[in-house]
């Protein structure tokens, strides 16, 4: 049998970039007979930042997939009159409460949006260049040099979303997950008759009475091999995770429910050591139908002599139902908390970083590659002679023209700096 594509989007990856900083400005004063007033240059507005933000009324990742790419704005650049730029304003991007997000490129974990509202930078917004009123001292007080705004970070991230709920509903496909969750709330999953019948995680909330409340995720049937991607395996053991009691739904239409039951609790395990120890409560469904309810007697009996207690529900008439949401509404106060990752804000790279390494491209010019020296030859105004005596200077301060020579460089020699090439001179004028 044939069924749609309902595949719940809980991972999803995403191109963020921050705004570049505005560039300072090179301006003078013009005053009535005065032909080449004092330095007014303006300082550039910063980049916009890109944030995560967790929003609870999302529960997908679905629009992820229909857009991949998001750009916040640069700041404006410095005006005369030591006019400040424009800062362009940060963008927040909404994530269902729950989502993990990784860097790409190295798969650390940046944050995990586990509260509504919280927030994670991704990308941190360029500063603006300096201005060259910023440059004025008693030896040149009018300086011919600004700084050029710093680019926007930019990175590939990957979002996981892990369901926060209080119950996960797990099982072998056809245990009656779904009709259990439509049985008990305002859920109204699709259903059908077919292994992995559900492929989208639904959560449903049910009403307790006394203003009390259960949310509850009925997740993706298990199968073998699961742990290690069999399957929809990994999609169904990252929810699992998140939930902090079990209700672990067996078929009693099965041919062997025990088995299934340890099918489960071992995919569990290699996936995760600690989902097999969370608190669950185990339920034999379909006991409306005479060959389930026939099983249960002796399933009972085995179950306790393995120290687990077995309850006998009909999700498609209620029977036992509500009992056994009351009893898990008990067990919730006594189970450990839901599992936070510690937030790890990792960025590119440390932008005070001062290290560089010297190498030698095919046509044999030098390359500099490091951080802080590609940020500041990007920063530079070349066309300013001030802006390059300036450039040359902290070439000499980091120690890069020492190792320049070291490497056997000579006047007329090509030396690439990140999308720069420059002419070595020893001479600076």
């Amino acid at each position: 049998m044939s069924h749609p594509d309902l595949r719940f989007f809980d991972q999803a990856t995403v191109y963020v970039r921050a705004g570049d900083g505005g560039n300072g400005r090179v301006s003078f004063r013009r005053e009535k007979f005065v032909p080449l007033g004092g330095p007014d240059g303006g300082d550039g507005g910063h980049g916009g930042s890109v944030y995560m933000v967790a929003d609870p009324k999302l529960n997908t990742l679905l629009k992820f997939q229909r857009r991949g790419s998001y750009l916040a704005d640069s700041g404006k650049p410095g005006g005369s009159s030591s006019k400040t730029g424009r800062s362009a304003a940060h963008l927040e991007i909404p994530v269902p409460t729950g989502t993990v997000v990784r860097d790409a490129e190295s798969a650390e974990i940046m944050g995990d949006l586990v509260e509504p509202g919280q927030s994670l930078l991704v990308a941190r917004g360029g500063t603006g260049g300096r201005g060259n009123i910023r440059f004025r001292r008693s030896h040149n007080k009018a300086p011919r040099i600004a700084d050029k705004g710093e680019p926007g970070d930019y990175r590939e991230v990957v979002l996981e979303l892990k369901l926060i709920a209080d119950v996960g509903i797990v099982g072998v496909p056809n245990a009656g997950k779904s009709t259990f969750l439509a049985a008990v709330s305002a859920a109204r999953p699709k259903i059908a008759n077919y292994p992995f019948t559900t492929l989208t995680p639904n959560l449903g909330v049910t009403d307790l009475g006394d203003y009390r409340t259960l949310v509850l995720a009925d997740i993706p049937g298990l199968i073998e091999g699961a742990h290690s991607g069999a399957g929809l395996g990994f999609d169904f053991l990252r929810h699992v995770q998140r939930t902090r009691v079990l209700i672990h739904l067996l078929d009693g239409m099965s041919d062997d429910p025990r088995s299934d039951f340890s099918q489960t609790m071992s995919e569990l395990a290699l996936f995760d050591d600690q989902l097999a120890t969370k608190l669950q409560v185990i339920a034999l469904n379909k006991v409306d139908l005479p060959d389930a309810a026939e099983k249960f007697s002796n399933l009972m009996n085995e179950f306790a002599d393995s120290g687990y207690e077995l309850h006998a529900v009909s999700a498609a008439t209620g029977q036992g139902v509500y009992q056994l949401l009351q009893m898990v509404s008990q067990i919730i106060p006594t189970a450990p908390p839901e599992p936070v990752l510690d937030e790890m804000p990792i960025y590119r790279s440390d932008p005070d970083d001062e290290s560089f390494e010297v190498t030698r491209d095919e046509d044999g010019s030098f390359r500099i590659s490091g951080h802080k020296i590609e940020r500041v030859a990007g920063k530079t105004y070349w066309q300013y002679d001030d802006a390059v005596i300036r450039f040359q200077r902290i070439l000499d301060a980091l120690g890069v023209q020492h190792a320049l020579r070291e490497h056997g460089v000579k006047d007329g020699d090509m030396v690439r700096i990140g999308d720069h090439e420059l002419e070595w001179t020893e001479r600076i004028s």
